[in-house]
Order: C-alpha cells, then structure tokens, then sequence
C-alpha cells in the first residue's frame, strides 16, 4: 500500500519545511513494513509539496503513525497535510 500527504505551503517556508519533511520520513523510514519513500515540490505550483511512502501493509502504516517517535518527530510535520484521503491500496 502507499500513502500520499500533500501539503500547501508559502515559498518563504520551503527550505525549513523541506527540512522537517525529510526529518519525518526519517522517522518513518525506521518502521517495520517501510519499503520505500520519496518527498517532492510541484513543479507547475512550487509552494505544493508531498510526501510518498510505500508500506508492506496498511497495518505497517498504521503502526509507524502510532509509535512514539512518529507522535512526538513525524506528525506535527503531516498534521500540516491537506485534509484529504491519503492511503491507498
């Protein structure tokens, strides 16, 4: 499975932000049933970002959101994703 979160932010925050976004996949990187991730700025729209990951199973997924690490490192990064469905199979 694989998960999207996309992200709207100002053109003044893209260096911090994209520094924050490659802390939280990190995190993420470190979970069991991680395969892969890859974060990226629209091209057409630079202030639009996302960030890709590729799990074993929702369940992986699942349980990488909910470890302490990802709590207190990854998720007040994705908790600035836009508000839309970001899993999928």
């Amino acid at each position: 499975m694989f998960a999207i979160a996309r992200f709207s932010i100002p053109l003044g925050e893209a260096t911090q932000f994209r520094a924050e976004l490659e802390q939280a996949k990190e995190v993420l990187s470190g979970a069991p049933g991680f395969i892969s991730a890859f974060i990226g700025q629209n091209l057409d729209e630079p202030e639009l970002w996302a960030l890709t990951t590729q799990w074993e199973n929702v369940g992986s997924y699942r349980r990488a959101l909910s470890s302490t690490r990802a709590k207190l490192e990854a998720i007040p990064v994705l908790a600035r994703a836009i508000d839309e469905a970001g899993a999928y199979e």
